[in-house]
């Protein structure tokens, strides 16, 4: 017999967004769960290291924040989004330092700011180069002193919605395969992002984009998949972040030949573009041939004019990571560097108060979204620096409370333990199933065709060719095999699930970008360079049917700011 838990509120995911939405609901006398397929403190918002906005010094303000948050996103944020995040940030700023968040200090006692991507003023506070952990460890504390509960090392593998109504989600114990159900007045989804689909990303192994593929597979929409943005500075090879941070405190980029390259692209910023600037300035450099001679696919970040003592009071993180994974010292010499796959603009469509919408204008019961896996949109084409950590702490914050009003006129809805049985098939599936295909083998065909075909640089022709293979590696996922049948820590059976939930997503980012024929923001299309506000100043909604992708669009809610060409 499966188990049901009932509970007002089951949250999926425990990061920062998770988190937070977690702890207001328990403030406001809600019974809550948090189910989590990772020990909370390792959800990847602890791996955010350059800082979170808020326009808290004297010369800075909330609109020119959002602003600068409406021109980074080429135009496509909705205004009325983002002017809730810029209006809240300085508040929640202090909110989570008011739980003991400590960040770094000016000599005068304020918050720390660095000047990041894209910005004005610097307005990026920080704590060194570990901002998410600092913040993630802050509100476990909180959430830990709530007496909340949080079930790590539960994977999530269904939700319960029937007539446009959640209640519950079906998930299994991966230490011992047990199922459960958890049947909720509510449900708010919290997974992160889904940059683990790209070869070189810098992305957790957890980042699967599970939450979205299980949304999509109920019939609702995604929404802007096809904004995925590259971060300018991975470590080469590995893709593993090196912080805007770096830039920020002054770091420069230079080519093979030994010349500042920004200067070309962006002769007022430099460095400090916006993240899709500069990442297509260094793809550029690479692919005509001035990448590094170490290595002809990378560029050098040269941080050597900062000194040892700056390096380890404001970067120790980076140091540390270029020392292990690339084995050089910063301090001595540039380290080398690539654009990585790394944040997700797109995902579950929601409005301001984090309720997923059903189609362009409708929305669902007693089903929530916040943070990566969410978009609300206050990134649109791409993100503004600094911009992720505010959004997941405040959109948490803010749906939590929401959710919390919300309870009063949601009705519970029962589940029955036969609404386990898809998410039983599917694991029997997988399971029983005797084919020839692999999950490492179609897992590493997904990556390379991604970042080669659906990466920094596109166009028609690539990205056609990317959509009919992804198609196909589907068909083949059917013919999967697993060598472990077990039932304790089956890692094969859930990277098996996992691989199915990056392919469904996948087709989602591929179809919007064939559709896309224009360039915006972290979208550069080749054979249409120019954006188009005339024709897709739109987002895109995409969903799944008959093993395709139906795309429909829907407006910009523009309020303050009229689009203009965009120079930096």
């Amino acid at each position: 017999m499966i188990p049901i838990y009932k509970s007002d509120v089951v949250i999926v995911g425990a990061g920062l967004a998770g988190l937070a939405a977690a702890r207001e609901l328990s403030r406001a006398g809600k019974n809550v769960t948090v189910l989590t397929k990772l020990h909370p403190l390792r959800s990847h918002s602890g791996a955010a290291q350059g800082g979170i906005n808020a326009a808290l010094a004297d010369d800075d303000d909330v609109e020119l924040h959002m602003f600068d948050t409406v021109k980074g996103s080429d135009y496509l944020a909705d205004q009325d989004a983002v002017e809730l995040m810029c209006s809240r940030a300085p508040e929640t700023i202090r909110w989570i330092e008011r739980m003991g968040a400590v960040f770094s200090r000016r000599e005068d006692g304020r918050i720390a700011q660095r000047p990041f991507g894209g910005q004005s003023k610097p307005r990026a506070c920080f704590a060194k180069d570990r901002t998410g952990l600092t913040l993630l460890q802050t509100i476990y504390e909180q959430c830990v002193r709530e007496d909340i509960l949080m079930l790590d090392e539960w994977y999530v593998s269904d939700i319960l919605y029937e007539n446009g109504k959640a209640y519950g989600v079906v998930a299994f114990n991966i230490r011992d395969l047990s199922f459960a159900i958890f049947n909720a007045k509510a449900v708010m989804f919290a997974t992160g992002g889904y940059a683990r689909a790209f070869k070189i990303n810098s992305n957790a192994h957890a980042n699967t984009g599970d939450g979205l593929s299980i949304f999509a597979r109920k019939g609702l929409p995604l929404e802007d998949m096809e904004f995925v943005q590259f971060h300018p500075t991975g470590l080469a090879g590995s893709g593993i972040l090196m912080s805007e941070a770096a830039r920020g405190e002054g770091g420069r980029l230079i080519n093979g030949l030994g010349e500042r390259f920004m200067e070309k692209y962006a002769p007022e910023k430099m460095e400090l573009a916006p993240r899709d600037v500069v990442s297509r300035a260094i793809m550029k450099e690479i692919i005509e041939g001035r990448g590094a001679k170490e290595d002809p696919f990378a560029v050098y970040l040269d941080l050597t004019h900062l000194g040892e003592k700056k390096i380890q009071e404001r970067l120790p993180e980076l140091r540390d990571l270029a020392l292990t994974f690339l084995g050089r010292d910063m301090v001595k010499e540039p380290i080398l560097i690539s654009a990585t796959a790394h944040y997700s603009m797109g995902g579950i469509p929601v409005d301001t108060n984090g309720h997923v919408k059903k189609s362009t204008d409708e929305l669902t019961e007693g089903l929530y979204a916040a943070g990566e896996c969410a978009c609300v949109s206050v990134h649109g084409a791409n993100r503004l620096g600094a911009n992720s950590l505010l959004e997941a702490l405040f959109f948490g914050r803010w749906v939590g409370n929401k959710i919390a009003e919300d309870l009063k006129d949601i009705t519970f809805k029962d589940a029955k333990t036969s609404d386990a049985e898809m998410a039983i098939r599917e694991v029997d599936f997988l399971l029983k199933n005797n084919g020839d295909e692999r999950t490492s083998k179609i897992r590493e065909e997904l990556q390379e065709l991604m970042t080669t075909k659906v990466g920094v640089f596109r166009d028609e022709k690539n990205l056609l060719a990317a959509k009919e293979k992804i198609k196909e590696l589907r068909n083949r996922y059917k013919n999967i095999k697993l060598d472990d049948k077990s039932k304790s820590y089956n890692t094969d059976l859930q990277e098996a699930i996992e691989l199915g939930h990056m392919l469904d997503y996948a087709l989602f980012i591929t179809a919007g970008a064939v559709e896309r024929k224009e360039s915006r923001g972290a979208h550069y299309r080749e054979d249409y360079p120019k954006r188009d506000d005339e024709n897709f100043l739109k987002h895109t909604f995409g969903y799944l049917e008959n093993d395709d992708i139906k795309i429909e669009y829907a407006p910009v809610k523009i309020t303050k700011f009229e689009p203009q060409e965009r120079k930096y």
